[in-house]
């Protein structure tokens, strides 16, 4: 996992592609989020919201 977040870096120094960076880490917290509401008592709500 380490590799491949240095490698992403690497990327995206290299072509100047910082632009991604707010995407991945968003796309990130929606998958987190999505997790987390699998087990929890919130989940009707959150899924409210897609």
């Amino acid at each position: 996992m380490i590799d491949l977040l240095k490698d992403l870096w690497a990327f995206m120094k290299e072509r100047k592609k910082f632009w991604l960076l707010p995407i991945i880490v968003l796309m990130v917290l929606l998958g987190a989020l999505l997790v987390f509401a699998q087990g929890s008592a919130i989940a009707p709500f959150i899924y409210t919201l897609f």
